[in-house]
């Protein structure tokens, strides 16, 4: 990421699934899954069978796809942002619905539902967290504040997103939610977390003072090893950060 590499890469529903039933305590999901790859319908049938499989451990992460030559390689072409926002907002719409009790009905340009039944829904209620990624301030954040639980913001700084919380806080408020029901996260650069010592503790902490609900960081791409994510927990614990020993523990998930 994000050059075109020859690397081993699964597909990631299949993958979570074989994680889920390997695994009895971690969270599972995407941050976040290409709209544009997966029917919308089908995203929402894969998300309740996983949070099933997983005894209710999944989430949702999706957003709008910015990756050109992965759209390209696989014959989805690339559409223009403004058509992948708006598809983005019908499947979301799609996902919402099928997720919601009873049958689903929904007429958009790019997705539609007719009389569609989803059974099981998932374990979790109302529904398995639903996650949008982007840093789209005019309509990514809109989408994230009426159908998510979460917006996930990509390689800003933890003062950029400080600057963005009234932003972020606005867009609730518009529709008339409470900003505090929309969890905040940062998908951060690894060059911000790959080194352990001073200035990664550092980082983790001034993320944790702005009120990040998660930092997504991927220490273990550099050093896949048990000792990598030991030195990680350490500098997170330095830093002030609670780690979780059992689900719902952590005041910010790493």
């Amino acid at each position: 990421m994000p050059d075109v590499t020859d690397e081993i890469t699964f597909e990631s529903f299949t993958l979570l699934t074989a994680m889920a039933v390997a695994t009895t305590r971690v969270r599972l999901g995407h941050m976040v899954v290409c709209n544009g790859f997966r029917n919308p319908a089908l995203v929402a049938k894969l998300a309740s069978t996983i949070d099933v499989a997983s005894g209710g451990r999944f989430e949702l992460g999706i957003g709008a796809g910015w990756k050109q030559d992965e759209w390209l390689a696989y014959g989805y072409g690339f559409p223009p942002t403004w058509d992948r926002l708006k598809a983005l907002h019908d499947a979301l719409e799609v996902i919402t619905r099928m997720l919601a009790p009873g049958r689903a009905t929904y007429h958009g340009r790019f997705a539609r539902l007719v009389d569609a039944v989803n059974v099981p829904k998932g374990i979790q209620q109302p529904h398995p967290p639903i996650i949008v990624g982007g840093n789209g301030r005019e309509v990514t954040w809109r989408l994230a504040a009426r159908y998510a639980d979460e917006l996930n913001v990509v390689y800003l700084s933890p003062e950029e997103v400080a600057a963005d919380m009234p932003t972020i806080r606005s867009r609730c408020e518009e529709i008339g939610r409470d900003p505090a029901t929309l969890k905040v996260s940062l998908y951060c650069a690894d060059d911000d977390v790959r080194e352990p010592g001073q200035a990664r503790v550092d980082f983790i902490g001034r993320c944790a003072e702005i009120g990040l609900s998660r930092l997504v960081a991927f220490p273990t791409r550099w050093g896949p090893t048990v000792e990598t994510q030991a030195n990680f927990a350490a500098d997170c614990r330095a830093a002030g950060i609670e780690l979780a020993a059992r689900p719902g523990g952590a005041s910010m998930p790493a």
